[in-house]
């Protein structure tokens, strides 16, 4: 049986990412990111499908599109985390593991980003790791597949 793909979502402004409040977000591009993404996911014998929308209904699609065609969600829903309980219920949907990237600590930052409903589905959460966390989120998921891969971290 042929392995699915992951899908990487990314939530509105991200596209802004190097631009937009550097201080909090790093300077690394969304297009950096996706470059970052695709070396590790192909170290661990990982497909993925990277996506980014400012349109809450466009996340809730590409989450309808994974319930059948991927193997899991790797979801930063920016704003959204906070606000769109519509995508904990697209979410719940899905049967697939999903793990919530936040690129940096929400649980320093103001008081509204200290609630997410996408925890409520989310099998992991990773957050204040920088853009790391999306490396760190495929690795989490390669091993909650079952996916062997070589790691030159690890003995």
């Amino acid at each position: 049986m042929m392995a699915k793909p992951v899908y990487i979502l990314n939530g509105p402004n991200l596209n802004l990412l190097g631009q937009r409040q550097p201080e909090i977000y790093g300077h690394e591009t969304l297009a950096d990111v996706e470059s970052m993404c695709r070396r590790a996911a192909a170290g661990l014998g990982l497909d993925i499908r990277f996506h980014q929308s400012n349109a809450e209904h466009q996340i809730i699609d590409w989450i309808h599109e994974a319930r059948q065609g991927a193997d899991g969600i790797i979801i930063n829903p920016a704003a959204l985390t906070h606000t769109s309980v519509a995508i904990l219920d697209a979410l719940n949907a899905c049967d697939c593991p999903v793990l919530e990237v936040h690129i940096s600590n929400v649980h320093r930052r103001e008081a509204f980003r200290h609630h997410s409903y996408v925890s409520l589905r989310a099998d992991g959460v990773i957050a204040g790791c920088g853009t790391q966390g999306y490396v760190l989120a495929l690795e989490r998921l390669a091993t909650l597949l079952g996916r062997q891969h070589s790691d030159s971290r690890r003995g």
